[in-house]
């Protein structure tokens, strides 16, 4: 199945007290469990820098990682960015028979 990685940027005036996060973040689980059963959960991370977290998860296609993605900002609280991955193995052998273009 695909994976997928999630930036999420949760807005400054989504909770009064940083502890209200746990409750959202129960919400929007419950959400995506109920509108994304076939959606895997591999890693959430609190990450320091322009973003909150960083959520790696497998989808089935790129339409049901859309649908997660929109179910975080239909919160209200949060803008994301989602990319497609390779797991590094898979990726290596991928591009082992890629041989450069000779020089004219």
């Amino acid at each position: 199945m695909p994976i997928y990685v999630m930036l999420t940027k949760v807005s400054p005036d989504a909770t009064k007290n940083p502890s209200d996060l746990v409750e959202l973040e129960k919400e929007v689980k419950a959400s995506i469990e109920k509108n994304c059963p076939g959606v895997k959960w591999i890693k959430n991370l609190a990450v320091f820098g322009p973003y909150d977290y960083l959520d790696i998860f497998q989808a089935s296609s790129d339409e049901e990682a859309a649908k997660v993605a929109m179910i975080v900002r239909s919160f209200g609280h949060a803008t994301t960015e989602t990319w497609p991955a390779i797991e590094w193995e898979k990726f290596k052998d991928n591009i082992t028979h890629i041989r450069k273009a000779p020089a004219e």
